[in-house]
């Protein structure tokens, strides 16, 4: 029998030494990017009530989520995602702010199927919120921070593919397919299946121009004169109200310095079901899942009983550690600093020296095993530590470049 007590469970890891200090020094970047960009953190519990997540809500699917009891016999789940609590909090505890709010995050959630994480169920997501706004500014300014979180992360090639659901919700009101079979070729159109697409739109009949669209929809990909194009066509209402959206938010992604980041894709109609307009993923090289995703939920926040429009987008930090791996570029721990041996006569010089350098932001470790020179030196380097201190008494002291 397997002793599982050495093993952690599927989709789960442990973070060591240098790649965590990595990780933790990614996610005080984009902390700071977001505290100074004028949003303020917030944490929601690692455990929720199922209720928030599905239930009523049916927001995700329950054989996606970690789910478990409390002592009164309730079920609780593992936090799954973050914007859903944020929605949560918004509608129950932000009542008597000045809107808009703007929020930020840093935490875990977890996922039996979540494609985000790759292979793993547990994984880190950074992200933003503006809640209480509905404007192309404020699209334009989640996206122009999501560019900007990327750059910090130490990513270059990179880029940012935004949709407009609003625009495939139109069209589905124009053809005259019933919600079951909208809901059917949004997901053929989001897995990009032109065959299936092809097969449902021609057992139906609708209007020809609305037909040919829906079919070459998955195929709509690329710059700001697609959308223009589109607009001489025989395109009405919702439809062609959330164009002339897209198209105002591209323009002001162009003043923020960022529209060489950005494409169109109108097919990109997200899974997740409580998105109501601008929808994006980014992508970067070597890595099949989007590293980040995001957009317009106006429709969420009063599942919890307040009406309130909001966007944002989060960033899985795993996702972007794989990827600077694969292109070697992931940082390496910070090396330098003084491993510290001392004798008997000179420990309390010793302990006065470290207090100091600490305090001067250098790191500094003591010797407490009692190590000669030599050891001394083969265990400062595998530490980065590059330079040895021999503190003989409260006078002498010598140092040792490793």
């Amino acid at each position: 029998m397997k002793r599982w007590n050495i093993y952690t469970p599927d989709g789960m890891q442990d973070i060591l030494f240098g790649r965590c200090h990595v990780k933790r020094d990614l996610e005080n970047k984009l902390r700071k990017l977001f505290l100074i960009s004028g949003y303020r953190e917030i944490e929601t519990p690692t455990v929720e009530f199922y209720d928030v997540f599905s239930g009523d809500q049916n927001l995700i699917p329950q054989e996606s989520m970690f789910k478990f009891t409390d002592q009164q016999g309730r079920v609780l789940v593992l936090k799954p995602d973050m914007t859903i609590p944020v929605a949560r909090i918004a509608a129950t505890k932000l009542k008597d702010n000045i809107w808009p709010v703007k929020c930020c995050y840093i935490g875990n959630t977890f996922s039996y199927n979540e494609l985000g994480g790759g292979k793993q169920k547990e994984f880190t997501q950074a992200g933003v919120e503006i809640l209480g706004v509905k404007s192309p500014e404020s699209e334009a300014e989640i996206i122009a921070l999501a560019v900007q979180a990327l750059q910090l992360s130490g990513l270059v090639d990179f880029q940012i593919d935004i949709g407009q659901v609003d625009f495939f919700r139109g069209l589905m009101e124009e053809s005259g397919l019933s919600p079951a079979e909208t809901e059917e070729i949004r997901e053929l159109i989001d897995r990009k299946d032109f065959v299936g697409v092809e097969h449902l739109v021609n057992s139906h009949a609708m209007p020809y121009e609305i037909k040919d669209i829906v079919l070459n929809l998955p195929g709509y990909f690329g710059s700001k004169e697609l959308i223009e194009d589109l607009e001489q066509r025989n395109i009405t209402g919702k439809a062609l109200k959330a164009l002339e959206y897209l198209k105002n938010v591209l323009d002001i992604l162009e003043d923020w310095g960022y529209g060489k980041y950005v494409s169109v894709d109108l097919g990109m109609v997200q899974s997740m079901n409580y998105y109501t307009g601008i929808v994006f993923r980014g992508f970067t090289y070597d890595v099949g899942f989007p590293v980040l995703s995001g957009g317009r939920y106006d429709n969420l926040i009063i599942k919890f009983g307040r009406d309130c429009p909001a966007t944002g987008f989060s960033l899985g930090v795993n996702m972007i550690l794989t990827a600077l791996e694969r292109r070697k570029k992931l940082p390496e721990e910070p090396a330098g600093g003084y491993f510290i041996l001392y004798s008997n006569e000179g420990r309390k010089k010793a302990f006065s020296i470290s207090n100091k350098l600490k305090k001067d932001n250098i790191r500094t470790e003591l010797d407490i095993s009692g190590m000669d020179i030599e050891k001394a030196k083969i265990y400062a380097k595998s530490k980065g530590l590059d330079k040895i201190m021999l503190v003989i008494n409260e006078e002498d002291t010598e140092t040792i470049h490793v």
